[in-house]
């Protein structure tokens, strides 16, 4: 039973990091968190971290939050499991400039999905990945890609 307990206490406590990781630093551009929720030893995927992780993820996140206005995350789904955190969420946001390799897309506002995946380890996060659509963005900033 005390495993189990335990066992339990660590993933609910594991879930709020990557809560506060998406709202904190995703959502808010909050580069301050970064030093309490994320490990020296950071990597992602997503940004192509893989050497002091740290100072590029608020590189990174400084340059998002300078191209994006009115930045909305919303968390549909989070599952754990052991070091283990998926969280299924809704992004909005409006482009102040191109994005994302879309030249006009300044103003346009785009909602989609994305799912993010972190290991942690010692109450911050080691690793991250991050899937998104990719699709529904570029439809939403260039508009219709078909004939």
């Amino acid at each position: 039973m005390t495993t189990l307990t335990h066992d339990t206490t660590q993933t609910e406590a594991n879930k709020a990091l990557a809560k506060r990781f998406v709202n904190d630093i995703f959502a808010k551009g909050d580069t301050d968190a970064i030093g309490e929720l994320v490990a020296p030893a950071f990597t992602s995927s997503t940004f192509g971290i893989t050497e002091d992780g740290p100072t590029q993820l608020k590189a990174a996140t400084k340059r998002v939050h300078a191209s994006l206005e009115d930045v909305e995350f919303t968390i549909d789904d989070i599952v754990a499991e052991g070091d283990r955190v998926a969280v299924r969420l809704t992004s909005s946001a409006t482009p102040t400039g191109e994005w994302m390799g879309v030249k006009d897309a300044a103003g346009k506002r785009y909602t989609i999905s994305e799912a993010h995946f972190f290991r942690i380890a010692d109450g911050r996060v080691v690793e991250h990945w991050h899937q998104h659509d990719a699709m529904g963005l570029t439809k939403q900033l260039a508009g219709s890609l078909g004939p």
